[in-house]
């Protein structure tokens, strides 16, 4: 839950730092530009604070690795990317999107930090316990930390152990491990499609090469 706490609250704060100008570049997210990411980032925000209010009284059906459906890569044309590129328009001014993710963000934020650990909660028609559902996110705000910074050299990038637990829940989910030469960064972003491997690197992922991109959702 502290490793949940440090990557939204690193997360939260590269949104913060973000120039008016920035909105408009593109992220590493394929077909959303920054704007669209964060607009995305409010939904994700929404979605954690209700599934830590929508308690379940049966047992886990899923862990912070089982959470993750493997599926196609997305290609930028699914109903919903479009519907948060519509919402994330209608802001219009940056500063509006910034206040509104920052108002759902800290609640998040505070909602997690409050929940029990143990508890359990439903969401997806699942059920996690709340420290399961938690570590889950730490993968899914990481990945959006490095897209929302693809094209921003100069901001702050994820915190190093939350790149280093993303890396080992990809690697579980994959059911193999990266090679050690690729950083923590790296890993991430080839094993989810972000990036192409070099040919080296594809040298050096030997039998993985064939199973990525791992598209997670």
């Amino acid at each position: 839950m502290d490793l949940f706490s440090r990557s939204w609250t690193a997360l939260r704060a590269a949104v913060a730092a973000l120039a008016d100008d920035d909105f408009e570049r593109p992220s590493g997210c394929t077909g959303w530009l920054v704007r669209d990411l964060v607009c995305h980032l409010i939904i994700d925000a929404q979605d954690v604070l209700i599934s830590l209010v929508t308690p379940a009284a049966t047992e886990p059906t899923r862990d912070a690795i089982t959470y993750w459906e493997v599926g196609e890569p997305p290609t930028g044309d699914d109903p919903l990317d479009a519907l948060t590129v519509r919402l994330a328009a209608a802001y219009e001014d940056p500063a509006l999107l910034k206040h509104h993710f920052d108002d759902v963000g800290s609640a998040a934020g505070r909602a997690a930090a409050l929940a029990d650990p143990g508890a359990r909660v439903s969401t997806r028609d699942q059920v996690l316990t709340v420290d399961d559902y938690l570590c889950a996110y730490v993968l899914e705000w990481t990945l959006h930390h490095l897209d929302l910074t693809a094209h921003l050299p100069d901001m702050a990038e994820p915190p190093a152990q939350g790149l280093s637990h993303s890396r080992a829940t990809l690697e579980k989910i994959a059911g193999a491990a990266f090679p050690a030469s690729l950083s923590d960064k790296d890993a991430l972003l080839i094993g989810t499609g972000r990036r192409a491997p070099t040919a080296a690197e594809r040298t050096e992922l030997d039998g993985l090469a064939v199973q990525l991109p791992i598209a997670i959702g």
